[in-house]
């Protein structure tokens, strides 16, 4: 019972930090769900309505622990497009069937949905949304009221509004144009400012109380009437008793319209995918380093949406800058989640009449610089910086979703990652052969007492396809342990997944784990972002754009150890062939080799087969030589197994030191020299080996080869690799 006491004394420790985060929360939730809800054509205190419901069904059903539900930037399109063709009484059933469809979602445990999807797509369908807000409310944020057929001829018209408003001869129009554009300079300077008074009430907030004041000012200071145009002024909210007594009845007559089930799917898979991307950017910030359950996310999520829908509420989605917010200022559960609906509840009670004095344009520039922020320039960039053929996903998924909508977009986006994909690997069997095969093995490799070893090979291919497979591996492994994820024997691994594995390294390392990457290393990439995709290279071949992350870290390491290091595929392997290992295998090459020319050492990988007509697959493995400055017996050292007692039946003997008992039983010692070799393993050396993990050792007189497992090393293996071979040698000298 007592850590379910002490779970009960840190929530009330901590219950004050929530609170006020759920404050500071609720006064950038109060304008966005106002706007969120205009900018659908939907009633304004409609997505109120979602951020309370959202706040209280998910902060006690959730499987997160700091993010905050409420109406979501990127279903505006969407429910615009819904309450347009539907009207406002249909649109509520397709909410609520939605909201049925992400319970299901979370019931059958489809919270990887999101990696289904290609990175490039995703982002070109968050573009799209920007634009789709931008477009529609630039002409409201400067007090002028048009209705084209889409969101290209909204955009194209932009110039032509911004032309209007600079020749503006009514007074009140003028004044609306000026309140929407210094709530966009305030939107645009506020992260600039850095008085601590100041950034203690958020910018949307701001905007709320001058306009307010504004209103006031000349109410009561001028006794005159707000000169802001009515018809730009907020309309139509009503007091709290009244918002109880219209909650709208649902009508279900539209449900049986193709157009009402393809706004219902696509409400649900915009809603699906904006809520995982934004938990799982928040886990990221968590700060006791969570992870978030988000199957049983999605349930809440949809049992929300459909309470706010049987209210006059929207969507309720996981909603990423609010989250962030709440995490910046002190949240640590999910109590700020109920508290920030609980301050909404506060202000709609006691402050719903006030909110009819802020101006309409000034809640379009909230929006504005949101859907500004989703279709930056700077993803652009990013797109570009990643790949160049991303950016034609990118552009495929924004211009499709623009002209079409916002399934048939992601689907173009999909099927434009798959040609490429194909296209670049010169290869349709590759992916199609391979699709429904297991390519994701898992093991743990050893225990200690304090940390396992988890080992994972993955083969084929690795992309939007299947990275579900190997996301079910990696989410079963505590994020404190030691993990080696192995490329070795994958053709291709898309820039979906590198993105994802760099975001399991950021989060192991926070939680105090380690998150090793191997087997890219013979992968080539147009790119040198760390992000790009990478195809294995059919022939030896110098990569010469981009170094991956694990040669980065082990090209830092050779410049720390003095060491000399080259990632260059070489034959140059001679100083190998007399080692008894390699008698029976053939080599294929040597790479990310780092060399210290006074030791006469190396620490490289390795490729090798055995033999030509062995089926088993190409073996890659980092290896230690060392030379010495003294002539020592031929021996080869082994863990003592099942195999090397079989072997001693077939003429392989074990070499037993004398007054080493634990030796014996744990080592497999072979040599020819049996004199030599006893000599040689007095007590420091005997000594040194038993106090020191296991390695396969081998000496061919003049130097020793020294590796671990056989396969490739992670840089904390590498890391004790040569410093079990530096210490090894001066034992032996």
């Amino acid at each position: 019972m007592s850590p379910k006491k002490n779970n009960i004394v840190h929530f009330f420790k901590a219950l004050p930090k929530n609170i006020f985060a759920g404050f500071v929360v609720s006064l950038i939730a109060l304008p966005l769900g106002l706007g969120l809800a205009m900018a659908s054509d939907a009633p304004p205190i409609s997505g109120v309505i979602a951020a309370i419901v959202g706040g209280v069904v998910v902060s006690i059903f959730g499987g997160s622990h700091v993010t905050i539900a409420g109406p979501g930037n990127g279903l505006v399109g969407v429910l615009l497009a819904t309450i347009t063709t539907l009207g406002i009484e249909n649109a509520y059933v397709a909410i609520m069937l939605s909201g049925s469809l992400l319970l299901l979602l979370g019931f059958f445990r489809m919270g990887t949905i999101a990696d289904f999807f290609p990175s490039a797509a995703i982002q070109g369908m968050l573009a799209a949304i920007g634009l789709i807000i931008l477009g529609k409310q630039f002409h409201i944020m400067l007090a002028h009221k048009i209705k084209r057929p889409d969101t290209i001829d909204y955009l194209i018209e932009i110039p032509y509004t911004i032309n209007d408003a600079l020749h503006y001869g009514n007074k009140g129009l003028i004044y609306a144009a000026a309140a929407g554009v210094i709530s966009l300079i305030i939107m645009l300077i506020y992260s600039k400012i850095r008085n601590k008074y100041l950034q203690l009430i958020p910018a949307p907030m701001w905007i709320v109380i001058l306009s307010i004041a504004f209103s006031y000012y000349f109410e009561m200071g001028l006794h005159e009437p707000n000169p802001i145009s009515k018809e730009y002024m907020i309309s139509g909210i009503p007091e709290f008793q009244d918002i109880m007594a219209d909650i709208p009845t649902p009508n279900f007559g539209g449900i049986w319209n193709m157009s009402f089930w393809g706004s219902v799917l696509a409400l649900t898979l915009i809603s699906s995918i904006e809520s995982l991307l934004s938990i799982k950017a928040v886990d990221k910030l968590d700060p006791e380093k969570r992870r978030s359950n988000v199957n049983r996310d999605l349930k809440a999520l949809g049992l929300a949406t459909i309470g706010s829908s049987l209210l006059g509420g929207l969507n309720v989605v996981t909603v990423i800058a609010r989250s962030s917010v709440n995490v910046n200022n002190g949240a640590n559960n999910r109590s700020s989640n109920f508290f920030h609906a609980l301050f909404l509840i506060i202000f709609i009670v006691f402050f719903s009449t006030q909110l009819t004095r802020i101006p309409l344009p000034a809640l379009m520039a909230i929006l504005v610089y949101t859907g500004y922020k989703l279709a930056s320039p700077k993803v652009i960039t990013k797109m570009f910086s990643i790949g160049r053929e991303q950016l034609i996903i990118f552009f495929v998924t924004l211009i499709v979703t623009l002209k079409i909508g916002l399934i048939t977009g992601i689907l173009a986006g999909v099927l434009a990652s798959l040609i490429i994909h194909v296209v670049i690997n010169k290869s349709f069997g590759l992916f199609f052969r391979n699709v429904l095969k297991p390519n994701v093995l898992m093991f743990k490799e050893e225990e200690d007492a304090v940390k396992d070893s988890f080992y994972v090979s993955v083969k084929h291919f690795c992309s939007f396809l299947n990275y579900f497979r190997l996301k079910k591996h990696l989410d079963d492994i505590p994020e404190d342990q030691d993990v080696i994820v192995d490329f070795s024997m994958c053709e291709f691994v898309d820039d979906t997944v590198m993105e994802n594995i760099n975001n399991y390294q950021e989060l192991f390392s926070k939680r105090g784990g380690h998150f090793d990457v191997v087997g890219l290393d013979m992968h080539d990439t147009d790119s040198k972002h760390p992000f790009a995709s990478r195809r294995l290279l059919p022939v030896p071949k110098i990569i010469k754009n981009s170094l991956t992350r694990r040669q980065t870290n082990m090209k830092a390491l050779a410049l720390d150890y003095g060491l000399a290091y080259n990632s260059k595929k070489t034959k140059e392997f001679s100083f190998l062939n007399h080692f008894s290992f390699f008698d029976t295998k053939h080599i294929e090459r040597i790479y990310n080799v780092s060399a210290h020319k006074e030791s006469h050492s190396k620490l490289f990988d390795i490729q090798f087969s055995e033999g030509e007509f062995i089926a088993k697959e190409d073996i890659r493995a980092t290896m230690l030589y060392m030379e010495l400055n003294k002539t020592i017996p031929e021996f080869t050292l082994d863990k003592e197994g099942f195999l090397e007692k079989v072997s001693a039946f077939a003429g392989y003997k074990d070499i037993l030191i004398n007054n080493h008992e634990d030796f014996s039983k744990r080592f497999h010692l072979m040599g020819d020299n049996e004199a030599g070799i006893a000599e040689l393993f007095n007590d420091d050396v005997t000594h040194f080996f038993e106090s020191n993990p296991y390695y396969h050792v081998e000496s061919n007189g003049n130097a020793i080869l020294i590796f671990g497992k056989e396969r490739l090393a992670s840089i904390k293996e590498i890391k004790a690799l040569f410093d079990f071979g530096k210490r090894l040698r001066q034992v032996i000298s």
